[in-house]
């Protein structure tokens, strides 16, 4: 599976685009500036998405490296 159709089976899930990840996960305090926070590691992220949102650990990840630049 490419990396762009993780992202649209997420938003197909979850209503959400990564984008909108970004911005919650701005608010919950693990982003800042569009940049992950000094400390926090791919397990808080996957963790937080796979207990709020249902996400596998795969779809999780591709969100974590979504927030670390990845865009293809």
């Amino acid at each position: 599976m490419s990396f762009q159709a993780y992202l649209d089976n997420i938003q197909k899930k979850t209503g959400k685009t990564p984008e909108d990840f970004q911005k919650l996960a701005t608010k919950k305090g693990l982003l800042e500036n569009g940049a992950l926070k000094p400390g926090v590691k791919a397990g808080q992220i996957v963790a937080w998405l796979k207990e709020e949102y249902e996400l596998g650990h795969g779809h999780a990840m591709s969100i974590y490296a979504y927030f670390t630049g990845k865009r293809e």
